[in-house]
């Protein structure tokens, strides 16, 4: 088991699809965990090929007892070839069965844009939002991280001779 109060590690992992743009989610995010105290090097990075492949690397490195927390970050597009839901829809699966079954939290910012066009007007708004979407995928991980931590800590001991609260 490991020790709670000690800072550990947060694992981003990042579609390289669309990385130019996600970049500015993940230079929000670092910012963001800074501001929290988290040392940036205590965030590892990892670029898989696309949004189908982050829950693999989720359950890996949930799986590798060294991360506290990790980030699936995507931007899934329609390209006119399938339905770019399907894919969005598989991919936030993945990374809930990948919490559930590891214990180890997991969040998701994968976008799924109604509308995207690589042109100026779009670039700069979806660079925009990106930013946004990476701090309050930080302010989600540290509030989860916190939840839990006051949940382990404030849990009373083990009696088994004291009835469940609410027993009448």
């Amino acid at each position: 088991m490991r020790n709670k109060t000690q800072i550990r590690r947060i694992a981003y992992i990042q579609s390289s699809w669309h990385s130019d743009l996600l970049a500015h989610a993940r230079l929000a995010f670092y910012e963001r965990m800074s501001h929290y105290g988290w040392p940036l090097n205590r965030i590892d990075t990892y670029d898989v090929p696309g949004a189908f492949e982050i829950p693999l690397m989720a359950k890996r490195a949930a799986l590798s007892g060294r991360y506290d927390a990790i980030v699936g970050a995507a931007l899934v597009v329609d390209g006119g070839i399938y339905r770019h839901e399907f894919v969005a829809q598989a991919v936030v699966d993945g990374l809930m069965r990948v919490q559930l079954d590891t214990n180890v939290p997991v969040f998701s910012m994968s976008l799924t844009p109604h509308h995207f066009h690589s042109h100026s007007d779009h670039e700069n708004f979806f660079s925009d939002h990106l930013k946004h979407k990476g701090q309050e995928v930080a302010d989600a991980c540290e509030g989860m991280l916190g939840a839990l931590r006051r949940f382990e800590t404030d849990l009373p001991p083990n009696d088994a001779n004291k009835e469940p609260a609410g027993a009448a």
